[in-house]
């Protein structure tokens, strides 16, 4: 806002110098005429040394140097000039001068302020000299510091409602930052899991179901798995084609292996994300087929559609029932649907039983689904659809508090000048109007219309249109009337009091509205006054310069407010919320990726201890599937993978789903697991639950016959247990553990007994057991 408001005072006080000094240069005498261009040439100079300073900018003292000598000069060709027209000249120079200069200087407070009182000076000195018999006319310097005033307590007003925009938005930001970053967790959580069910956990729990199984597909597999888990998730930019992609999709290896029939119609470009969403959905469809299709064979197609593409997959398998499936498997839900949803597409799966499947995926080029530049978008999060509405409200905050701002401060300018100036003029000329009542009537209702659009705008209220258009009919019915009851001669003088005052209530009507409606308005008060001075007789070109300074210096200032207001509405503001709203999604994304970074370390923390030596082992021959331990362990890991899958699932019953999870991993690899739930659920943390779980997804993963599973609620606890009649435990018969998870707030208390080859485990938590005490 600063740099806008240094330009328009630089431009207004320039303009205003060359026009006013061309008019005193009509009214100087043709023997003072050199002299009076020797001094006003120099001023107009510094001006335009001072306009080429906006574009390269000069040093702070050469600037306040150049201003100060427009205003010394300026004042010195009062006595050269003489007369009423050099008075007028000189006040309405070093008057709009030093309003501009509270806005050029609007940062440096002091230097404005000393260049008013240079002002003022200059003026005094040039009235001594020009009348040296007369003692200075104090009005004008009044008149004077009432402007640097006003000008001063419109900037800070305006400057307030800025900086209010600008929290106001901040917090907005904040609020909307917050959000994104977490919706882009999410999704890069979703994709995270995703890839983990369809590599690691398919591949440990392939190899915790098998016995004398041809393994040599293993090794490369767990290498790639090992790939795929280690990778940050959500950084794939650029674009792809997705004919190649669908090229390599692995057809499955030994017993679970597909052959495809692929009629692909490339090349199929299209953005990273959405690319590797289809090629890994289609991974794991053709994976599904090799493990619950019962047949070897299907058929895979891809077109181009209109701006996206669309790919195909058909089996004539069994086929199933999509809605059967529990939500606990992932393979649909996640590893194909979820994915495409992620991306901004949609991915569908048609089957019946004994009718085979048909799985289809479509996806269409949209501005929110790719992200443009050289900038880092995650991986199935999209740029949020609302990105412009968003820049939008931000340039509506802003514009919003602007134009408060500007109506309080143009309000402010309107009350004063009318009570301070306006009306001292009124009360010492009540004896030249005709009649005296028509110009006190008129006084009162300029001041009805300002008190009525305040109280509006005090209220937080806009002034309703119907308000406005009775009011400007009001202030311009002033004008007329001010005008044709004041004797011509004494038109823009000191007894008209409201030329200078109507256009303030006009431009308080009219902030909302663009510059020429009120350069219309302008035009009419303007033309009303000067049909009211040729009514009377033609005047002379004195006195035509004389009122055509007035002009200039009241309704010729008010007018160039008016523009100012229109810049910062139209101009500023909307590029200023554009602005933030790039800063602002620049941070977002910095925020996005640092927090996935983090994430990315945490999840593969979690895995280094547990799964990644499975893979390593796995993937170079170290570990060998026929060994019973490694595929116990392998089921192990299965177990907490599946539970992890479940910890996103939105049910009632949170940790009796992760527990149902564990369940079905047991089951499929040939256990018998009942499981029983006692008492009514209650709210349990996440991070409790992880270690309730844990233990009995342990066990359940070692279990290869027979367990039992129970859960039991009381008003202040949770118990889980677990008991293995076969499970390959490490321990010695006859041992009792007990083990109280000290080291994280969970505060879960475990015990494990072990009685012959069966195995006993129970995790309790309570609100109010302190760490370490047995909930058994």
């Amino acid at each position: 806002m600063n740099p806008a408001l240094e330009r328009f005072g630089v431009w207004l006080r320039s303009t205003v110098v060359c026009l006013c000094g061309a008019l005193g240069v009509v009214l100087a005498d043709a023997p003072e005429l050199p002299l009076v261009v020797s001094l006003l040439a120099p001023a107009v100079l510094a001006c335009g040394v001072r306009l080429y300073s906006l574009r390269r900018p000069l040093p702070v003292a050469l600037l306040w140097t150049l201003d100060a000598a427009v205003v010394v000069l300026t004042g010195l060709s009062q006595p050269v000039i003489g007369g009423e027209g050099a008075d007028v000249m000189v006040e309405a120079i070093v008057g709009i001068s030093i309003i501009a200069f509270q806005f050029e200087w609007a940062t440096r407070p002091v230097a404005g302020a000393a260049l008013a009182v240079l002002g003022a000076a200059v003026c005094a000195l040039g009235d001594i000299l020009s009348s040296p018999t007369h003692s200075p006319a104090l009005i004008p310097l009044v008149r004077i510091f009432v402007q640097v005033g006003l000008s001063r307590a419109a900037y800070l007003l305006v400057r307030a409602r800025a900086r209010a925009a600008d929290r106001a938005a901040a917090a907005r930001a904040a609020a909307l930052r917050e959000a994104e970053v977490a919706a882009a967790r999410r999704a890069t959580e979703r994709e995270y899991l995703a890839t983990l069910h369809d590599t690691a956990s398919a591949t440990l729990l392939m190899v915790s179901q098998g016995a004398g199984r041809d393994w040599s597909w293993l090794p490369p597999r767990a290498r790639q798995d090992l790939e795929a888990v280690s990778a940050v998730p959500g950084f794939e930019t650029g674009s792809v084609d997705l004919a190649a992609l669908l090229d390599c999709v692995p057809e499955g290896e030994g017993q679970a292996s597909v052959r495809l029939k692929t009629h692909i119609d490339g090349p199929l470009a299209m953005p990273s994300g959405p690319g590797l969403a289809i090629f890994n959905g289609v991974r794991e469809a053709v994976a599904n087929v090799g493990r619950h299709a019962g047949v070897r064979e299907a058929e895979l197609r891809a077109w181009a559609e209109g701006d996206g593409a669309v790919v195909e997959l058909s089996d004539a398998g069994r086929g199933f029932d999509p809605e059967s499936v529990p939500a606990r498997r992932r393979g649909i839900s996640g590893s194909i649907i979820g994915r495409m949803h992620a991306v901004g597409g949609s991915a569908t799966v048609t089957s019946q039983p004994g009718t085979g499947t048909h799985v289809q995926w479509r996806w269409h080029a949209q501005a929110r689904t790719s992200q443009k530049g050289d900038g880092v978008q995650a991986a199935g999060v999209p740029r949020s659809p609302g990105a412009q509405a968003r820049h939008t409200a931000v340039v509506r905050l802003i514009r919003g508090q602007l134009l408060y701002g500007t109506q309080l401060a143009v309000l402010l300018i309107s009350l004063v000048w009318q009570f301070t100036m306006s009306l001292p003029q009124l009360t010492a000329h009540q004896g030249e109007y005709r009649p005296a009542w028509a110009q006190t009537a008129a006084f009162a209702c300029l001041a009805a219309v300002a008190v009525t659009g305040g109280a509006c705008l005090l209220r937080g209220r806009r002034i309703p249109p119907r308000m406005r258009s009775w009011s400007l009919g009001a202030v311009l019915a002033v004008s007329a009337v001010c005008a044709f009851t004041l004797p011509p001669e004494l038109s823009t003088s000191a007894a008209d009091w409201a030329f200078a005052a109507v256009g303030w209530h006009a431009l308080f009507l009219l902030a909302d509205q663009r510059v020429r409606v009120y350069a219309a308005f302008l035009a009419a008060h303007v033309g009303l006054t000067a049909t009211a001075v040729f009514v009377a007789g033609a005047p002379t070109a004195a006195e035509s310069a004389v009122m055509g300074i007035s002009a200039i210096s009241n309704c010729g200032f008010q007018l160039s407010v008016g523009v100012l207001m229109t810049h910062l509405l139209h101009g500023t503001a909307p590029a200023a919320g554009i602005a933030a709203a790039r800063e602002e999604e620049l941070r977002t994304r910095e925020r996005i990726h640092e927090d996935m970074q983090r994430d990315h370390k945490e999840r593969y923390r979690a895995l280094t201890a547990t799964t990644v030596p499975l893979l390593v082992g796995l993937g170079h021959g170290v570990l060998s599937p026929h060994d019973e331990e490694v595929r116990l362990r392998c089921g192990v890991e299965a177990a907490r993978m599946r539970r992890l899958f479940a910890e996103t699932d939105a049910v009632s019953d949170p940790l009796l789903n992760e527990l149902r999870a564990c369940v079905e991993v047991a089951e499929r690899q040939g256990a018998t697991v009942s499981l029983a739930v006692r008492g009514r659920p209650g709210e349990v943390p996440v991070e409790v639950r992880r270690e309730l779980v844990d233990p009995v997804a342990v066990i359940l993963g070692r279990t290869r016959s027979t367990a039992r599973v129970t859960v039991v609620w009381t008003v202040r606890a949770v118990r889980v247990s677990v008991v293995s009649e076969d499970c390959a435990e490490e321990r010695g018969a006859g041992e009792t553990v007990q083990m109280h998870n000290c080291a994280t707030d969970a505060e879960v208390a475990v015990v494990r007994t072990t009685r012959g080859g069966s195995v006993w485990v129970e995790a309790g938590w309570s609100r109010t057991a302190p760490c370490g005490v047995d909930l058994t």
